[in-house]
């Protein structure tokens, strides 16, 4: 755990790595000005996290917050295990764009703004009831309504 809100019990989860964390931090700001009570976990390693004892993990990420978001400047891929159903993910899904980091932060979204508004959703999808959740997160429908095979247009 790296910060807590002024409350005992978060409202939300924000969990990050290496160079996001200070994205989730200033997150939790701006969630506090909303009276929201973000926790901020570094977890630079999944791997190292879940050889800790159980009563550890359940320390700092607690089973009954369901509002969670991650935030990893590269793939989400692993991240929905700490999230859990009604968790959003932040991340990089592509390669090769070449910018300084603070513009590519900007251009694809891993802003303290997305995060604070990433973790509003997540609460509305946690309060929603787990009938309102979807296998694997949020998503708008189980498969895509619009384009095609890649070898014909949509």
């Amino acid at each position: 755990m790296l910060s807590d809100g002024v409350g005992k019990d978060p409202d939300v989860l924000l969990v990050a790595t290496g160079s996001e964390v200070q994205i989730v931090l200033d997150a939790q700001q701006l969630l506090a000005g909303d009276s929201i009570e973000a926790r901020v976990v570094s977890m630079p390693c999944r791997e190292w996290f879940t050889q800790q004892a159980l009563d550890y993990q359940d320390e700092v990420l607690p089973s009954h917050v369901r509002a969670r978001v991650s935030v990893e400047a590269a793939v989400g891929q692993g991240w929905r295990e700490v999230v859990g159903d009604a968790g959003m993910v932040i991340s990089l899904e592509h390669f090769g764009a070449s910018a300084d980091y603070q513009r590519l932060y900007t251009e694809f979204g891993i802003t303290a703004d997305a995060v604070a508004q990433a973790a509003r959703d997540s609460r509305t999808q946690a309060g929603a009831g787990l009938d309102a959740i979807r296998p694997g997160g949020v998503q708008d429908t189980s498969a895509p309504d619009t384009g095609g095979p890649g070898d014909q247009p949509g």
